[in-house]
Formats: structure tokens, C-alpha cells, sequence
């Protein structure tokens, strides 16, 4: 008997292992079709409300997925000059920065340099060779990057209009695959409890997001920040990471800020406003709209993101949380994964049996 349980467990490593290969290697055939099933899950009750009023689920996914790709194509347009204009300065201005940090990089000079003494004294310091590998424009990789994401979203919204026109296609499956009765009302309560906590999270982030990123472009351009949409549009897309997120908008913010304003101080305001509206956003107003049921600790999803970073870059950073809001939903509904949940979770069990 512990032979075949080393066995099992064995083989469920190899499979776990397998399958992060596969997710790896072949991320250009996943990643538009995660997304496109977390984009299904989004919408998926609106089509179900409309189907209510009539309106085929076809008609209504056409509808949605349309007016969600118009949106993104008007979003890419507005913001493709500005951002453009930024990548394309992204040299000068990290002169221009270097020279208006020039004290602090000059003590961190000195600091290096004293380090380095030490090192030689020691009998450390090694003389290596350098070997320098040139990397490709900056305008360059954008462009191939941009392409890419341009087919990755095409591929992901035909996918989720066929998802949501099926309808109840897949329930219809499932009751069929199942055998017993009583199965069969199991498979499709947890299927449906799924698909309403899943829909109601992503939704709910999608709008605060959106409002979020309405409320900072607003505060930039209060502040007098050149560009305030795409520092708009920057912060509805950065807070779907969490903490890596609100850190790397704030610092592309006081970049920007410190470049702009004179004196340095003044220029830093620009981010300490940035750096408040989103830490007001992430401590109080969403985990009170979305409730403490869906909280993750906060151990699980620094894993996620560096798990989901490595393996798919910045769309993997995007969706490690939604990846593992769905996790934990699907664990909390099924019989045996419940402890799985609870480890995601913020409440221990004896905060369960005390409430």
C-alpha cells in the first residue's frame, strides 16, 4: 500500500510538472484561450439576463463581444499616440533624469566604488570579461509586441463569442455525462456556483478597476501630468496586479513627475496622489464591495503572480489573481478540495466554526 501511494503521488508530481511545461511552451495556444474563458465567465450573466427578455444567447454574445472589441480598438487608438510618444522619448528622458538625480546616483557611485575597494583588498575581485549582447529598439519590440497582443485578443474574442452563444450547451453536457441523478444536481450546483461567484468577481474588478483608473487619470490631470489618459488607462490595467501593480505605476508616475515639475519635491506629488488613490482602492473599497468570502492571503497570491509571471509574462501577471479567485471558488464547492480553499483564504477554520 505505500508502494502504490509513493506511486501516486509520484505520478501527480510528474503530471503537475508536465502540465507547467506544456503551459510554458505552448503559452501562445493557452493564453487566449484562458482569457477568452475568463472573459466568458465575465459576461456570461448578461447573456443569461437578456436570454430572460428574449434576446437569443447568439445575439447577445455577438452584441457583447462586439461592443467589447470596439471598446478596445477605440482604447488602442486613443492611446497609441501617447504611448508611442513616451517609448519613443524613453531615452532622453532617462538622460534627463540621470542628470536631475545626478547627486543621489553620485553617493551611489561612491558607495559602489568603496565596495569595490574593499573587494580588491580582500583579494576577491576578479577581473571578468564583460560580454555585451545588443537588445533590439525599444520602438522595435513594442511594435512586435503590440502585433502580438493584437492577434492574442482577436483569437480570445471569436473563442468567447462562441463560449457564450452555446448557451446551455455545456450543462446540457455535463447533466448527460453523469450518471446518477443526484450527481447530476451535484455537477450542476457547483458549476453554477462557480460560474455566479466568478462572474460576479471579475465583473465587479473590471468596474472598480475602471473607475479607479478614471479617478487617477482625473488626479493626474488636476496635477497638471502631461498625458493623463494613458496614465488613466496605466492604472486600470496595473491594478489587476496586486501590490507589483500600484509600485510600478507610482514609479513611472514620479519618473514622469520629476521630469515635468520643478522643484524634485514637487514633482513626486504627482505619485504620492497616485500612491494614495491606489492604496485607498486596495485596502478599503474593494475588499468591501467584493467581500470578504472571495479575501486570498496574501502568500498565495505573491505565488500566483510569480508563478504566472514566469510562465506567460505580463498577461500572466494580469490574470495569476483571477486564476486563483477561480481555484479557490472551485475548491470552496467541491467535496475534498475544501482544504485547498481555506489555505487560499483569509480565515482559518476555527474563524469559520467561532462566525
Amino acid at each position: 500500500m505505500d508502494d502504490l501511494g509513493s506511486i501516486k503521488r509520484s505520478l501527480m508530481l510528474l503530471a503537475v510538472i508536465a502540465s507547467f511545461c506544456a503551459l510554458y511552451l505552448a503559452r501562445d495556444l493557452f493564453l487566449p484561450i484562458a482569457a477568452a474563458v475568463l472573459l466568458a465567465l465575465t459576461l456570461s450573466p448578461v447573456v443569461r439576463t437578456l436570454s430572460r427578455f428574449g434576446l437569443p444567447a447568439p445575439l447577445s454574445a455577438f452584441i457583447l463581444i462586439t461592443s467589447t472589441g470596439t471598446i478596445l480598438i477605440i482604447a488602442a487608438y486613443l492611446l497609441s499616440g501617447p504611448l508611442t510618444d513616451l517609448i519613443s522619448q524613453a531615452p532622453r528622458m532617462g538622460t534627463e533624469l540621470r542628470y536631475k538625480l545626478a547627486g543621489l546616483l553620485e553617493a551611489m557611485r561612491l558607495i559602489q566604488e568603496a565596495s569595490k575597494h574593499v573587494e580588491e583588498l580582500s583579494g576577491s575581485g576578479t577581473q571578468t570579461p564583460k560580454v555585451t549582447i545588443e537588445q533590439p529598439g525599444l520602438v522595435v519590440f513594442a511594435a512586435g509586441t503590440t502585433a502580438t497582443i493584437i492577434s492574442l485578443s482577436a483569437v480570445a474574442l471569436v473563442l468567447a463569442f462562441f463560449l457564450l452563444a452555446s448557451g446551455d450547451l455545456f450543462y446540457i453536457k455535463l447533466v448527460e455525462s453523469v450518471p446518477t441523478f443526484s450527481d447530476k444536481r451535484r455537477a450542476v450546483g457547483i458549476v453554477r456556483a462557480v460560474e455566479r461567484q466568478m462572474s460576479h468577481y471579475l465583473l465587479t474588478v473590471m468596474l472598480i478597476n475602471a473607475v479607479l483608473g478614471f479617478c487617477l487619470g482625473l488626479a493626474m490631470y488636476a496635477m497638471g501630468m502631461p498625458n493623463p489618459l494613458l496614465w488613466g488607462a496605466l492604472g486600470f490595467a496595473l491594478n489587476f496586479v496586486p501590490f507589483i501593480g500600484a509600485i510600478v505605476g507610482t514609479l513611472a508616475v514620479a519618473a514622469v513627475g520629476v521630469l515635468t515639475f520643478e522643484p524634485l519635491l514637487s514633482g513626486l506629488l504627482p505619485a504620492a496622489l497616485y500612491l494614495a488613490i491606489t492604496t485607498l482602492e486596495g485596502h478599503l473599497i474593494t475588499p468591501t464591495i467584493v467581500g470578504r468570502r472571495l479575501e486570498l492571503n496574501t502568500v498565495s497570491v505573491l505565488l500566483a503572480l510569480i508563478v504566472w509571471s514566469w510562465l506567460w509574462s505580463i498577461p500572466g501577471a494580469l490574470m495569476a489573481v483571477p486564476f486563483l479567485v477561480l481555484l479557490k471558488v472551485i475548491s470552496d464547492n467541491t467535496k475534498g478540495l475544501q482544504t485547498l480553499g481555506n489555505f487560499l483564504g483569509t480565515h482559518t477554520l476555527r474563524d469559520k466554526v467561532v462566525t
